[in-house]
């Protein structure tokens, strides 16, 4: 008796360890811009900008394509393409591994999503770059279905727009096959407007590059997001070349406005309305 006694004591004197509550794991995020921690969901509604300062937060294509087109609009082409892996590359690990882990990473084949929707109930041919995919280089399958989309464009005689977010330039791991895509895509881009077409180019953050220096500069209006980077060697190599102190807020839409290479910065919230005031104006 005496030890049961002991026992129940010690039972209904013990008390239970509780779990440690936490906060989940992406819930909050910290602003890139004025390094404000704001709540995930909140800056996925404002379509990926800061509720505090209005940075612009990195958009995945597919999510672009619902925050510009008219809801289940869009009809993706030339979706099968994959790139192969002609020179056998190898830097850290193969190129045909990269591309295996990209694709599993970002749910793309490769970093350019083209095809045809509406915006605001007017039909168009849209394509965009992701920085996601290996900084959204241009390799040839980027510069392979940029080329068709251009020319179908052409063919139903619909306005392009190009949504560029590419750091990467041309895809060394393609050699020449990759550099040869800028003159492709421009050619194109040039048939396009002999025959009359309308091209948008949408620049956003990063626009560098062999991209930037090719069918992202070529637009009959060229829109970008505040404070994106756009040029083409960055600001880092440049200035340790010319070993001088550079503009503020050099290769950013604002500085780049001032000399005349783009149009107008149009945030986020307002592109979509832009895009389709565009149309309007330039085609009949």
């Amino acid at each position: 008796m005496p030890n049961e006694s002991a026992e129940t004591s010690t039972l209904t004197t013990e008390s239970p360890k509780r779990q440690k509550r936490g906060v989940p794991e992406g819930l909050w995020i910290q602003c890139d811009g004025c390094k404000a921690t704001v709540y995930r969901k909140q800056v996925d509604a404002n379509l990926y900008c800061c509720p505090e300062c209005n940075h612009h937060f990195y958009v995945p294509a597919m999510v672009r394509i619902q925050q510009l087109l008219d809801e289940g609009s869009f009809e993706e082409w030339f979706d099968n393409i994959s790139s192969v892996d002609p020179l056998n590359f190898v830097d850290k690990r193969p190129y045909k591994s990269r591309l295996v882990e990209e694709q599993k990473k970002t749910g793309l084949k490769d970093a350019c999503v083209v095809g045809r929707g509406y915006m605001r109930g007017r039909p168009l041919v849209l394509a965009l770059t992701d920085s996601a995919f290996i900084m959204g280089s241009m390799g040839s399958v980027v510069g392979e279905k940029l080329t068709r989309a251009i020319e179908k464009a052409t063919e139903l005689k619909l306005p392009l727009v190009i949504v560029s977010g590419s750091g990467g330039g041309a895809r060394m791991h393609e050699g020449i096959l990759s550099l040869m895509q800028m003159g492709k895509v421009s050619a194109a881009l040039g048939r396009f407007h002999e025959a009359g077409g309308l091209f948008i180019s949408v620049l956003t953050n990063p626009t560098m590059g062999g991209v930037a220096a090719s069918f992202a500069s070529l637009g009959d209006i060229t829109l970008a997001e505040p404070k994106a980077l756009i040029g083409f060697a960055g600001p880092r190599v440049i200035k340790s070349t010319v070993q001088k102190a550079l503009p503020d807020e050099f290769q950013t839409s604002e500085f780049v406005l001032k000399t005349g290479f783009i149009d107008r910065i149009v945030d986020r919230q307002h592109m979509r309305t832009e895009i389709a005031r565009i149309i309007d104006y330039c085609v009949p």
